[in-house]
This record gives C-alpha cells, structure tokens and sequence, in this order.
C-alpha cells in the first residue's frame, strides 16, 4: 500500500509481504514523480532523520516505529533503512518492502514525533544555555 507518512509516501504491508519467489515488488505501474512540495517534504525529512539519529543512537534508539493502519501493528525501522527508504522514494516516487527485524525490542525504536519533540528539548535546552540568551522558538522542521 502506498499512502503518505510523515509527508512521504512509503510502501507498508503486513511484514512487508514479498510477492514472487524473487521476493520483489510485485508487477504494476509505476508511481506518478513526487511534486516538487513532496521532494522539499522528503529532503527535511532525510535533514531531520539525521538530526534524530545524531541524538538518539548514542542513547540507545535504533530507529523509528511507524503504525501501520493496515495492519494494525508497528513497523521498526533502523535509522539507515528509513534513510534509504526515504532515498529511494526521492529516486523512485516510491519506497520498496523490505524485511523487517527479527523480533525487535520495541522499546528501542521510537515515534516520528517523539524524536521530534527529543530534538525540539535538546534545541530548547541549548538555546537556554547560549550566552546570549537569544530565543527563536523554533521546532526542529523549521531549520
């Protein structure tokens, strides 16, 4: 299934189910090229994704959980599989399935929106503790 996520467009099934004994995509047409608003969303979003995993690694976090309204469960995805995801969407319009970690600690992997928030209260406390007190208030996607 192809649907917008975090303002890119990923492919997510049930395990990423594979089609085919070759496991690839399966057959169809291509997706229509992302419209210059979808690249600029998908290039802030590899930016932030970056910002995310220069925070998070060190303490831990291997990576971004994703809610899967289709199947109902959570996707884990490590941070250089979402970073090639979010290549091959700019690439391809696109992202393909892949196999999903074996039996992942789930406390290991946090929300898009959590990392976001981490990002915004590191910023936060640094901007607290400049020398200039200056105070932009901006979020992390206004960089």
């Amino acid at each position: 299934m192809l649907r917008l996520l975090g303002g890119y467009r990923v492919t997510v099934s049930s395990f990423d189910d594979a089609f085919g004994p070759d496991f690839g995509p399966a057959d169809g047409p291509a997706p229509p090229p992302l419209t210059m608003e979808e690249r600029a969303g998908v290039l802030d979003d590899l930016a932030e994704l970056e910002v995310f995993r220069t925070l998070l690694e060190p303490t831990g976090i291997k990576g971004i959980v994703v809610d899967c309204p289709d199947c109902e469960e959570e996707h884990h995805v490590d941070w250089a599989l979402m970073q090639a995801n979010l290549r091959q969407l700019l690439d391809e319009g696109q992202t393909g399935r892949h196999e999903p970690p074996f039996d992942p600690n789930p406390d290991d992997y946090v929300s898009w929106d959590y990392a976001s928030g981490y990002a915004d209260g590191v910023a936060a406390l640094a901007e607290r503790d400049e020398p200039s007190g200056g105070r932009t208030g901006r979020h992390a996607r206004d960089d």
